[in-house]
């Protein structure tokens, strides 16, 4: 398969960023792994930041496409459905190219809320809490939106454990935690 500059810009940058950092990759190193021309980067994007924004909305539809099948996958109980995040957090976990949350990471790097890379990362955060939601709605929660809050809390908390430690584990615990707010949100 053949790939556009643009395409070729965007992978790369997403690896450059996601095992180094946003801040820390620089345009030139960014060029030279791509290898395409600055004139392609900035008849994309007018500058880094816009880049490193596309990336974000890029990997978001990817994580959300993935966590979507893993759910449809699941079947039709609304509990199961709810808990496959869990399992799908566990397999990425369990990858070899997992180094953190990349959102998380935009959100620590750039601060300021009125940022457009910390604004497209939060995006993505209410974007699995919206998912969340559906979901605690589906599964009969009294109060889907709460549910929501602390799963997306256990998610975050189980995806820097995960990077902290090398291991899966997180998940599988976040997944036990998980099963047990939604039994208590059920009663």
């Amino acid at each position: 398969m053949k790939y556009s500059k643009r395409d070729q810009l965007l992978a790369t940058a997403w690896r450059l960023f996601y095992r180094d950092g946003y801040r820390a990759v620089g345009i030139d190193t960014l060029l030279a792994e791509a290898n395409v021309a600055k004139m392609t980067l900035y008849n994309h994007y007018a500058s880094k930041d816009d880049l490193i924004v596309a990336v974000i909305e890029k990997r978001s539809r990817e994580v959300l496409e993935g966590v979507a099948e893993a759910v449809e996958a699941a079947g039709r109980s609304p509990e199961r459905r709810l808990l496959a995040i869990f399992d799908w957090l566990k397999v990425l976990f369990a990858s070899d190219d997992f180094m953190g949350c990349a959102f998380i990471r935009a959100l620590s790097e750039f601060p300021d809320t009125d940022h457009a890379v910390h604004r497209a990362a939060w995006n993505h955060k209410q974007a699995v809490r919206k998912m969340l939601a559906g979901l605690a709605s589906e599964a009969g929660a009294k109060d889907p939106g709460a549910l929501a809050d602390a799963l997306r809390l256990l998610i975050d908390g189980a995806l820097v454990a995960a990077h902290a430690t090398g291991s899966a584990k997180p998940a599988t615990t976040a997944r036990r935690a998980a099963a047990n707010l939604l039994e208590s949100s059920l009663a």
